[in-house]
């Protein structure tokens, strides 16, 4: 039986069970656990091994990191329009190959050259372009339950917050360092292209199927986005929107300093008067309210004006950071961890939600591609400010306090966010 008769009789007996969108999602909450190779929380237990097997500083690592993670950003709108062009399927394919062998280059790592490119094509495809992908699957397979889909997608990424530091630190401890990017390379070709290969489909209309699994009618503005010619913007439609600069300003916001707070948590614990451990046992909190919250997440997406969903999401930014500022005890401590994990929850949902809301399915690799790299060029510069303040001042608060402005400013601006014309929107969330 060839490979498209097994693929076919797969499709037909898990779509007679249930939607097959569900079957997708599950494929691209896993591949959001495989990007774990090409994440922050990953690289973290590597640090130190790396800078003595090849005698370079901390500090050359992570400049090598920043820079590494720049230029990944600024390649992904090419990436974007390559899964417009080929479909996330084909695409899939082809970064989780390319991924594995990222990690068998990185192992081999023998200088800082070599390191900072490795670093880049884990970012690139593992940060970058298989995010995108796994994002893409999920908008084109879902529209009124996508901001549900997202966050239940999302619980991918929280899987690997949790497995991968500790699996890579087995690793290094079992192997050592390069010999734990060749297992974390083979894993990732193990886990996702038998996956990818015998489960995924590019859109429900490839297939027979509706968005939601849910048959369009017509006489619905509504609706108009599930039929066959699939409406929306191209990049330069949504280029000329002051829509998209609206959201990319706001969703910076928070990459931005999302980034920040995880940097440079311990180190504002610390300058506060705390423990490193208890800068270190608040992660789990976060965590665990971040896997608690998605999905509760998803469903105000769902339900409540997108504007409005999108200002609250900047207030509880706001909010943590200032709340950091306030941490002295262990009391504080849970409190801030637990804000900071519901930061994290709507920062990852919106991350796949926002772009096919306001601008549709048709074009929405290019689209999302240019908002994800606007939004890594935040997270890459994000820390820049409060160690700037360390350095300058020996405390970080008033840049914290003042950095807060910046997500309670855009929170403002996203009650002016409308839905650019010719992308059908539900009612209620307009």
């Amino acid at each position: 039986m060839s490979v498209v008769a097994v693929r076919d009789r797969l499709f037909g007996y898990l779509n007679g069970q249930f939607y097959y969108g569900w079957v997708i999602l599950s494929v691209a909450g896993l591949g959001l656990f495989t990007s774990g190779p090409g994440q922050s929380h990953t690289f973290s237990v590597f640090v130190d091994p790396i800078s003595a097997d090849l005698g370079i500083s901390s500090t050359e690592i992570a400049s090598a990191y920043g820079t590494a993670t720049l230029f990944a950003a600024l390649c992904l709108p090419f990436a974007g329009r390559l899964v417009d062009r080929f479909g996330p399927r084909r695409m899939a394919l082809l970064i989780v190959t390319l991924l594995g062998f990222a990690c068998f280059f990185f192992g081999a790592a023998a200088n800082m050259l070599w390191l900072g490119l490795g670093f880049a094509l884990l970012r690139y495809f593992g940060q970058g372009t298989l995010m995108l992908t796994c994002a893409n699957m999920v908008s084109q397979w879902f529209s009124r339950k996508r901001g549900f889909a997202m966050g239940l997608m999302a619980l991918g990424f929280a899987s690997s917050m949790a497995i991968h530091p500790p699996l890579g630190q087995f690793l290094i401890d079992t192997f050592g360092w390069r010999q734990a990017w060749t297992v974390l390379g083979l894993l990732t070709w193990v886990q996702m292209l038998p996956v990818i290969w015998l489960l995924v489909h590019d859109k429900p209309e490839d297939k027979g199927l509706h968005p939601d699994g849910v048959a369009p009618v017509a006489s619905t503005a509504a609706d108009s986005e599930e039929t066959d010619d699939v409406p929306g913007l191209s990049l330069s439609q949504a280029l000329r929107t002051p829509t998209f600069h609206m959201i990319w300003f706001s969703m910076a916001s928070i990459a931005m300093l999302v980034t920040a707070l995880h940097f440079y948590q311990v180190k504002i614990f610390t300058a506060q008067g705390l423990e490193e451990q208890v800068a270190a046992w608040v992660f789990p909190i976060s965590a665990g309210t971040m896997v608690t919250m998605m999905p509760l997440v998803g469903r105000v997406l769902d339900r409540l004006k997108t504007r409005y969903s999108l200002a609250l999401a900047l207030l509880v930014q706001a909010s943590a950071l200032l709340m950091v500022t306030q941490v002295s005890n262990i009391p504080t401590a849970v409190v801030y961890a637990a804000l900071f994990g519901l930061n994290n929850a709507c920062s990852m949902t919106l991350f796949g939600y926002i772009w096919p809301r306001f601008f549709g399915r048709k074009h929405l690799g290019s689209i999302q591609g240019t908002g994800q790299m606007i939004m890594v060029v935040g997270a890459s510069i994000g820390p820049l400010p409060i160690g700037y303040a360390f350095d300058t001042f020996g405390s970080p608060t008033l840049m914290i306090q003042a950095l807060a402005l910046y997500p309670a400013a855009c929170a403002v601006l996203a009650l002016f966010i409308r839905t650019p014309a010719g992308v059908p929107v539900e009612e209620h969330l307009e």
